[in-house]
């Protein structure tokens, strides 16, 4: 198991180092619980090695600073994916399935979609719009690229989606590495 973990920080450090991204101190196990105290989740076990190991930040402001960033900002960020959802469900008529038959009036299908999406796994942030899911909660999560119900595979987890974002790998993703619960509806 030890093995595995020492594996996993070499590739996911030689990611890092090759992102050309800047790279400030990963975060102490400490910041990693107080993060996913305050916010009410965990990271996929994967995307919390890759912060412990170094925290990726640059200029624009399109990866998440943990350590510095106003909690209303970070919040603002893990509340991404459902607003966008939201707003298709009010402007493009959006309805899943899964939610039953969509009220006539706008307010209560809004209503009844955010109560669905209560339920959905929490998406992290990872860098812009990409996301890890925090669910399950093993590493191979895929990363996912979430604009309001566009939700794309950008990789099959982690390491797949540094090569892709910054090395130029353009071979298609035929499936993400694993199903993840509600949010895999968007991929099928």
């Amino acid at each position: 198991m030890e093995e595995r973990r020492s594996d996993a920080a070499k590739a996911l450090s030689a990611a890092l180092s090759s992102s050309l991204v800047r790279l400030d101190t990963g975060l102490s196990e400490f910041e990693l619980k107080s993060v996913e105290d305050r916010f009410g989740f965990a990271f996929a076990p994967d995307h919390r090695l890759m912060l412990s190991l170094a925290l990726p930040l640059d200029d624009d402001g399109r990866w998440p600073d943990w350590r510095r960033e106003p909690e209303q900002a970070l919040r603002k960020r893990l509340q991404w994916p459902v607003k966008g959802l939201l707003f298709d469900v009010q402007h493009n008529d959006l309805w899943l399935a899964a939610w039953g038959e969509r009220p006539s009036a706008l307010a209560e299908a809004l209503a009844s979609a955010a109560l669905a999406l209560e339920a959905a796994p929490v998406l992290a942030p990872l860098c812009s719009h990409r996301y890890v899911p925090t669910m399950p909660p093993e590493a191979g999560n895929p990363v996912l690229s979430c604009y309001q119900s566009d939700i794309i595979c950008y990789g099959r987890d982690l390491l797949d989606w540094f090569a892709r974002e910054f090395h130029g790998d353009c071979s298609p993703i035929t499936e993400p590495s694993r199903h993840v619960p509600f949010w895999s509806e968007f991929l099928e």
